[in-house]
């Protein structure tokens, strides 16, 4: 059985970020400055266009997908007019991100509790208006039902389910918007098959390099940086934000009910920079940023050493699939 391979994609990506140290926001600027893997990965991720380009290309993919998912509800016996409204395109503000600052370190910690803009009210959206809602509207309560299951497919089984409500994702079980999306994946060397070899050699790559023995001595002097401040226990330097992280979501799982300016939050949100503080100083006092990027784009350039062939057929398809 086939199965969606995105969320490795987003792994992979989500373990460059951590381990350069930087957020979402700022993984654009990492792949294209800091990361010599970055010239082969950012034309499928898309970091080497511009806003307006992004935006084009979303808006491309959604009609080229919407156009599918008509066709495959047209052969089912049902019609289904495309809609050019399936979300919206954010572009984050890299200035507002930056947890190598103190002064900002020390008004959000790692920006968990709080963080920049959190406050901030939504922006209004447009109403949305479902060009098939007279059609549906006009079918019986069983026709209704399905025309959805068609279109998005039967429900997930609770046992499939997780207990934090996530399920793996099969394109087979997700009507014809599973088969659109299937469809488009195919032509996307981040999902296709043909690259999945190197998404999976990138995914293991990156969990590997946490434990990289290159880091053993920069990691063993900001923990004893970290020993000396009172943070002990600490063995590499992403575990003191992960410790926080467990913290955090410790608190959150024990709740029932939301309360309103919780005393025990704001006193993680005290523990938080407090700790985040102590990990800056480290950070500063072992030169751990550019120590790491150093180790990190020499175990890049071995790994594009070794996956060269594949890497290049990789950023021709995704450029070429633009």
């Amino acid at each position: 059985m086939n199965r969606h391979t995105a969320g490795a994609v987003i792994g992979t990506a989500a373990l460059l970020i951590a381990l350069t140290g930087c957020t979402a926001s700022d993984a654009d600027d990492v792949a294209a400055e800091e990361s010599p893997l970055g010239a082969y990965l950012a034309s499928a991720w898309g970091s080497d266009l511009s806003e307006e380009e992004q935006l084009e290309k979303y808006e491309k993919e959604n009609t080229e997908r919407e156009e599918l998912v008509a066709a495959c509800m047209n052969e089912a016996g049902f019609e289904y007019i495309p809609t050019s409204n399936n979300g919206t395109v954010v572009f984050g503000d890299d200035d507002i991100w930056d947890p190598d600052s103190r002064e900002w370190v020390a008004q959000y910690g790692y920006g968990m509790v709080e963080s920049p803009g959190m406050d901030e009210p939504m922006p209004a959206e447009e109403e949305y208006s479902d060009p098939n809602q007279d059609y549906v509207s006009g079918l019986t309560e069983s026709e209704q039902a399905a025309y959805y299951e068609v279109l998005y497919g039967p429900g997930i089984p609770e046992e499939e389910m997780n207990e934090d409500g996530s399920y793996e994702w099969d394109w087979t079980q997700a009507g014809c918007h599973g088969w659109a999306q299937h469809e488009m994946d195919g032509e996307n060397p981040l999902s296709s098959d043909e690259h999945k070899p190197l998404m999976d050699a990138l995914n293991t790559f990156y969990t590997d390099m946490q434990v990289a023995p290159e880091f053993t001595d920069l990691n063993a002097e900001w923990a004893a940086c970290m020993d000396e401040s009172g943070h002990s226990g600490f063995v590499a330097q992403m575990d003191a934000q992960n410790s926080f992280i467990e913290e955090l979501n410790a608190y959150y799982e024990s709740q029932t009910e939301w309360v309103e300016d919780d005393p025990a939050l704001a006193e993680l949100a005290e523990r938080e920079i407090e700790l985040a503080l102590a990990d800056l100083d480290c950070r500063e006092k072992t030169d751990y940023r550019d120590e790491q990027t150093k180790i990190t784009a020499a175990l890049e350039e071995q790994f594009i050493a070794d996956h060269k062939a594949e890497l290049d057929a990789f950023k021709a398809a995704a450029e070429q699939g633009r």
